[in-house]
C-alpha cells in the first residue's frame, strides 16, 4: 500500500522524502500515514531499483558561499514504468483492499479509479465492516455480563463505529451507482479561517 500512495503523491508532482512523509500524511490522515523514515526510505529504493521512480539531486543554493557544504535534497519523480505501476495497483481489487490500511490508501486515489473498481472496493470493504460488526455483536451477546463497564462501552463504540461506517459506505456505493460523485457536507464543528 505504500508504494501505492508514494507512486500516487508522486504523479501530482516530484518530491523529496520530508515533503512525501508530510503529504502522505495529509492525504491519508496521521493515523494511516504513521509511516518512519526506516520504512519509507527502504521502500523508495526498492521502486528506484524496479524503475517505478528516479532521484534526482535539488540544486544546491546558489546563493550559498562556495565552501559551504550545503547538501543538496534528493528530489524522487515517478518513471512511465512508475505510471503503470500505479494502475495497476489502483485497479488492484483483492482482499488486502477491504482491510483499513488498504482501504483508506485506495480511497484517498478514488478520483483515479474507473467507476467499476470504485464500486468493487466499496462493496468488498462494507462485506468485511458488516462481518467485524456481527462479530461484535455476538461478542456483546455472549459476554456483556462477563466485561466490566469500561471493557462493554468499548465494544459498544466499536460497534457503534461499525454501523457508522456500514452506513457511509452504503451511501457512497448508492452514489456511484447513481453515477454522482459523493455529497460533501461541511463540517459543522469547523471554525471559518479569520483573515
Amino acid at each position: 500500500m505504500l508504494e501505492l500512495a508514494i507512486l500516487g503523491l508522486l504523479m501530482e508532482t516530484p518530491m523529496h522524502g520530508y515533503e512525501l512523509r508530510k503529504q502522505l500524511a495529509t492525504k491519508l490522515g496521521a493515523f494511516r500515514a504513521a509511516i518512519s523514515y526506516g520504512s519509507l526510505y527502504p521502500t523508495l529504493r526498492r521502486m528506484k531499483l524496479a524503475g517505478w521512480i528516479t532521484e534526482e539531486s535539488a540544486a544546491a543554493d546558489k546563493d550559498a558561499p562556495p565552501l559551504a557544504s550545503k547538501r543538496g535534497k534528493v528530489v524522487y519523480k515517478i518513471t512511465a514504468e512508475g505510471k503503470e505501476r500505479f494502475q495497476d495497483l489502483l485497479g488492484s481489487t483483492g482482499p488486502e483492499t477491504f482491510d483499513d490500511p488498504g482501504f483508506g490508501v485506495h480511497f484517498a486515489f478514488f478520483s483515479r479509479t474507473d467507476q467499476a473498481t470504485r464500486l468493487r472496493i466499496l462493496e468488498g470493504r462494507r462485506r468485511r465492516v458488516e462481518e467485524r460488526r456481527e462479530g461484535l455483536r455476538t461478542t456483546l451477546g455472549r459476554a456483556a455480563e462477563r466485561l466490566d463497564a469500561y471493557t462493554l462501552e468499548l465494544q459498544r463504540h466499536g460497534l457503534d463505529a461499525c454501523e457508522r461506517e456500514v452506513r457511509w459506505l452504503e451511501e457512497l456505493i448508492a452514489h456511484e451507482r447513481s453515477g454522482r460523485p459523493p455529497e460533501v457536507t461541511p463540517d459543522p464543528d469547523a471554525r471559518p479561517e479569520s483573515k
